[in-house]
C-alpha cells in the first residue's frame, strides 16, 4: 500500500499550543501502550505501519514542518516537500510525482490520501488498505472513504451515493449545509467527506499534466510557488464523473478544535495543573514551568503554552481562529530535527532561548551576521565547534560566538543550553550554513 500522508495547516484552531511551525498533529496529548506521550503524527504513522509492515508511507508537509517530522518520526521517513503552501491539489500531484520519480512507484499502483489527524482505530487502517483495493480493481478512477455520520453536522461536507450499499457510485456531493439539510442527506444515505480517497498513480499524474506545465517531479518541485492555490476537490473531483465511495462505520473523530481534541484525551491535565472539587468537564494543558490551577469551572479548556494563554468555553473553542487571525508574534517554540528551542525572554536587543538537543544530534555547522551569541551549558555533554575549533562541553561551560564565525554543537548525552543573542534586528533569516 502506497500512502500520502497530508500534514499541512497553520495549526491555529489549537492555539496556542500550535503555531504555523508547530501544527495540532505534532502535539503530544495522548498516551501510547508504553504509558508514554505521542502526536497524531506519530499515532498514525505506527497504526499504518502495524497494520501494513510493507506500506510506503509518505508524508506531504511545507518545509517549515520537515525538522518536525524528523524529529517525531526519525530520519527515515520519506517526505514530499512542498516549497510553500499551495493548498491539497499542488501537494498530492507534488507527492504523487514524488512516488513515481523519486520512489519508482508504477502508474498502475494504487495510491491512498488522507489527513495526518483523525482519531481512529484500526478498523480505518484496513479499510484504507480495502480501498486501495477497489482503486486497484477499477471500481471508479477515484474511490472515496464515506463516514457514517453520527449526528446532523454542518462542519462536514456531504458525499450522497447513488445507493445504501457499502461501496456505492456517487451521485453528488454537497458544501457544509445546515441541521436540517444535513438531516435530509443522512436520511438519504449521505456520507460525511473525510478526505480519505485512494487512484492508480497515473490517473492523478495525467491530471497533473493536463493541469499544470512540468516534465517531471523536479520541474514540478521548482516551478511550485508559481503555482495556483486550489483543492483537490476541485482541480479534479469536481470534472471526474467515474467516483465511488467506500462506507465506513467505524470510530472515526476530526480532531480539529479544542472541543473534539479534549474528548479524546485520556487525561484531563498535563503539566503542573490544580483542580478543586467543584470543577467539572474541565481539561487543561500546561507547558509553562509554572502551576494552573482551576476552581469552580465547567466545560472549559485551558491550555499555557510560551506562545500564550488560552482560557475557553469548549464549545465556543472552536471559533477560536478568526480571533487568533489577528495575532501576530515570533514562534515560541519549534521542534527541530535535532530538539527543540523554547524562546524565554525578548528584548528590543537581545533573545534568550532554551536550546535542547537530543543525545546523538547536532546543529548545522552555520554563522549570523547580524548577531553574537553566547551559549551556557545547564545539563549534559556533548562538543563545540567554533571556526574549525572542537571542545568538548558540560554543565556549567560558556561558549562564545562573535558575529560571523561559523559554530555548531554536538550532543553526546541530551544537552540543555540557555542561548543567549545580542544584536539589531535578530531574525531567524540571519543564518548560513555552512560545510564542517
Amino acid at each position: 500500500m502506497n500512502v500520502i500522508l497530508l500534514s499541512g495547516g497553520s495549526g491555529k484552531r489549537l492555539w496556542p499550543l500550535s503555531n504555523d511551525i508547530r501544527s495540532k498533529q505534532f502535539l503530544k496529548l495522548f498516551i501510547n501502550d508504553a504509558g508514554e506521550r505521542e502526536s497524531m503524527v506519530q499515532r498514525v504513522y505506527k497504526q499504518i505501519l502495524a497494520t501494513d509492515p510493507d506500506a510506503t508511507v509518505t508524508v506531504a508537509t511545507s518545509k517549515s514542518q520537515v525538522s518536525a517530522l524528523h524529529n517525531q518520526l526519525g530520519d527515515g521517513v520519506d517526505i514530499s516537500v512542498e516549497p510553500c503552501r499551495r493548498d491539497t491539489f499542488p501537494a498530492i500531484a507534488l507527492a504523487t510525482a514524488f512516488l513515481h520519480d523519486v520512489q519508482g512507484v508504477g502508474d498502475n499502483e494504487t495510491v491512498v490520501v488522507c489527513p495526518v489527524d483523525p482519531n481512529v482505530d484500526n478498523s480505518y487502517f484496513r479499510a484504507l488498505d480495502r480501498l486501495g483495493k477497489l482503486a486497484a480493481e477499477g471500481v471508479a478512477e477515484l474511490v472515496l472513504m464515506g463516514i457514517n455520520p453520527t449526528y446532523p453536522s454542518e462542519k462536514y461536507g456531504y458525499i450522497l451515493p447513488v445507493t445504501k450499499d457499502e461501496v456505492s457510485k456517487v451521485s453528488e456531493f454537497k458544501e457544509k449545509p445546515n441541521v436540517v439539510t444535513a438531516q435530509s442527506y443522512i436520511d438519504a444515505g449521505g456520507l460525511w467527506n473525510s478526505g480519505v480517497f485512494a487512484y492508480k498513480l497515473g490517473y492523478v499524474l495525467d491530471r497533473a499534466h493536463e493541469l499544470i506545465d512540468f516534465v517531471d517531479y523536479n520541474d514540478l518541485f521548482a516551478k511550485y510557488e508559481g503555482l495556483e492555490k486550489i483543492s483537490f476537490d476541485y482541480a479534479v473531483v469536481e470534472h471526474e464523473k467515474d467516483i465511488a465511495v467506500l462506507r465506513f462505520a467505524g470510530e472515526w473523530k476530526d480532531l480539529g478544535t479544542w472541543n473534539t481534541l479534549t474528548e479524546s484525551m485520556e487525561t484531563a491535565a498535563i503539566g503542573d495543573v490544580r483542580f478543586d472539587d467543584a470543577c467539572e468537564n474541565v481539561h487543561v494543558v500546561n507547558e509553562l514551568g509554572v502551576p494552573v490551577v482551576a476552581m469552580g469551572v465547567s466545560d472549559v479548556v485551558i491550555a499555557a503554552s510560551p506562545e500564550g494563554v488560552l482560557v475557553a468555553n469548549k464549545e465556543q473553542s472552536s471559533y477560536l481562529k478568526s480571533i487568533v487571525d489577528e495575532i501576530h508574534q515570533e514562534v515560541m517554540f519549534a521542534e527541530k530535527s535535532w530538539g527543540s528551542y523554547e524562546v524565554l525572554d525578548v528584548e528590543e536587543k537581545g533573545l534568550t532561548v532554551k536550546v535542547t538537543l537530543n543525545p546523538g544530534h547536532c546543529m548545522n555547522y552555520h554563522s549570523h551576521s547580524r548577531r553574537d551569541e553566547v551559549w551556557v551549558v545547564v545539563s549534559g555533554h556533548g562538543r563545540a565547534v567554533v571556526d574549525g575549533e572542537m571542545r568538548q562541553i558540560g554543565p556549567g561551560d560558556v561558549v562564545c560566538m562573535p558575529k560571523g564565525c561559523k559554530h555548531t554543537v554536538m550532543a553526546e548525552t541530551e544537552l540543555l543550553l540557555i542561548e543567549v543573542q545580542f544584536g539589531k534586528g535578530i531574525t531567524v533569516k540571519d543564518k548560513q550554513k555552512h560545510e564542517l
